[in-house]
């Protein structure tokens, strides 16, 4: 059973969606918590944050302006914390294609130095965030994303006698954080047209609050090496645009460069390593560094057959017109109505 009292996290890209949503749930959770880090280049994100967790109510929560291209900084920001979490990343699909060399820096780059100050720290567990664009990727952000899961499944081979664990999460686009297709149509409704890239587009589902329970699920059990999926219910870009915006005109404008029709979590090529856990899938390392009977055994896990794949487009699991409203107005924004 995980317990994050008295213990010391750092959160890196800590001002961001996900790191404001795991800060709230900890201290909810764990409200003894030795120290959290909030990490993160970004002084008035931290400010604002700041604001909402004053020092004299939460001492634990430090404020740690950096950047996962310094190293030195790093080093010094984790000195004496027991967990990391990595969210930061720089994750704008045409963004990251007009400056591929500034996303390699912080993706890649980035996760190199999480690792290699990880390694000469006291840390204990690594948990870094992927997205599905890593599975299959057909755009800069997707590759360096994959390149950075790699890194990090590859940190447990250099460990030697260092009893620290790295793991992967993987998820696609979390509903209502920033950038994403609900908050953009929210927006958009007001001028009465709601632009859809392709009809037959659809996308997986998964909130703020089931991210964080993965990463935790992460933090619990990983045994080093594993790249966590989650089962997720999926939704129609079509049925997203009905549930914001029925009065509204669906105008397809289509696809954009880089973009996927469906979200792609795990490819039929991962299959041959990919193990069902019941409530999520792990993808193994091809170099393990446990015995998978004993990792079969703890979890009772099932190998999945071969050339199983899992995307938004072939899921069994849908969420409809209405469910979407209820979790709009539930998960990112309370006054919302038709």
């Amino acid at each position: 059973m995980l317990d994050l009292n008295g213990k010391s996290i750092l959160i890196t890209g800590g001002t961001g969606s996900f790191g404001k949503a795991f800060t709230k749930i900890v201290l909810e959770r764990w409200p003894h918590i030795k120290r959290l880090v909030i990490y993160s280049r970004d002084e008035q994100k931290q400010f604002q944050m700041a604001m909402d967790y004053p020092e004299s109510k939460y001492p634990m929560i430090r404020f740690f302006i950096g950047d996962v291209r310094d190293g030195d900084r790093l080093k010094r920001a984790l000195k004496n914390v027991e967990y990391v979490i990595h969210a930061a990343a720089m994750k704008h699909v045409p963004i990251a294609e007009y400056n591929p060399m500034e996303c390699i820096k912080t993706n890649i780059m980035g996760a190199e130095n999480i690792i290699d100050a990880s390694l000469e720290g006291s840390i204990q567990k690594v948990v870094a965030l992927s997205t599905d664009k890593a599975a299959a990727p057909i755009n800069l952000y997707g590759a360096t994303k994959l390149a950075s899961d790699k890194l990090f499944v590859a940190a447990n081979n250099i460990r030697g006698a260092n009893p620290i664990k790295f793991s992967v999460v993987r998820y696609g686009n979390v509903m209502g954080s920033n950038g994403s297709v609900i908050p953009f149509f929210l927006n958009k409704r007001k001028e009465r047209v709601l632009p859809i890239t392709d009809t037959a587009m659809t996308r997986f589902n998964i909130t703020l609050t089931e991210g964080v329970e993965m990463v935790l699920h992460a933090l619990e059990s990983a045994w080093g090496g594993e790249l966590f999926v989650p089962k997720i219910p999926s939704y129609k870009i079509t049925d997203v645009a009905e549930a914001i915006g029925p009065d509204c005109e669906h105008r397809v404008v289509g696809i954009r460069p880089g973009e996927k029709i469906h979200e792609e979590m795990i490819t039929s090529s991962d299959s041959f390593s990919t193990y069902d856990l019941g409530k999520y899938y792990t993808i193994l390392p091809q170099n393990l560094s446990f015995k998978i009977g004993d990792f079969i055994d703890q979890f009772n896990a099932k190998k999945v057959p071969e050339g199983f794949r899992y995307n938004s487009g072939e899921n069994t699991e849908w969420v409809s017109v209405e469910e979407l409203r209820k979790l709009i107005k539930e998960h990112v924004d309370p006054t919302f109505t038709i």
